[in-house]
């Protein structure tokens, strides 16, 4: 089973070396990790973004499933583009596993970036007077329900681990996952 490993992990300074750590424990349990940066791209190229795209693309069409690293990323919320992966995999009705290394709820991680307020009927509400989601969710519905109805909940530790960009536990819960569902459904490997 080919797993599409999708997170703002490529941005990290040492992305070659997660990116392989998350190839190994994917092939520890009998899966193929795919990971973005397997891409080999000019950067300087002037057209460099669309071929990022496009094998990424590639990739995720190749894949039977994702795994999305939705750890919050400058800001309360997912990766944008690590969002954009998870729904175009979900509406190829593939398998969708995620994680966050942060157990909190958005409306808490939006709190402790925003000033938030209770307005008079209950709702959550920023410094501009916009609603905030609360559902006692680790993120935004659209992405909590796709996990739900396209593989399985969101995975989370009790507490956020000190290094929650090089912390593995909660990748390779979703990883056991993923090889669980491969046995079942016959499509290891």
């Amino acid at each position: 089973m080919k797993i599409y490993l999708a997170g703002p992990d490529v941005f990290l300074p040492d992305a070659i070396e997660i990116g392989r750590r998350k190839a190994e424990l994917c092939a520890r349990h009998g899966l193929s990790g795919l990971y973005p940066l397997d891409n080999a791209v000019d950067l300087s190229a002037l057209d460099a973004s669309l071929i990022i795209f496009k094998g990424n693309e590639a990739m995720m069409e190749a894949a039977d499933a994702v795994i999305a690293n939705l750890t919050a990323f400058r800001g309360p919320s997912a990766d944008a583009g690590t969002v954009y992966e998870l729904g175009y995999m979900a509406g190829r009705g593939k398998l969708c596993l995620g994680y966050s290394n942060d157990p909190a709820s958005y409306a808490t991680r939006v709190a402790r970036l925003y000033e938030v307020t209770t307005l008079p009927d209950g709702r959550l509400a920023d410094g501009h007077g916009l609603t905030v989601e609360e559902f006692g969710l680790p993120d935004n519905l659209m992405m909590m329900h796709a996990l739900d109805l396209h593989g399985c909940p969101l995975v989370t530790p009790k507490a956020a681990p000190a290094d929650i960009w090089h912390d593995l536990a909660c990748f390779e819960a979703c990883v056991r996952l993923a090889a669980d569902h491969g046995r079942k459904t016959g499509r290891s490997r």
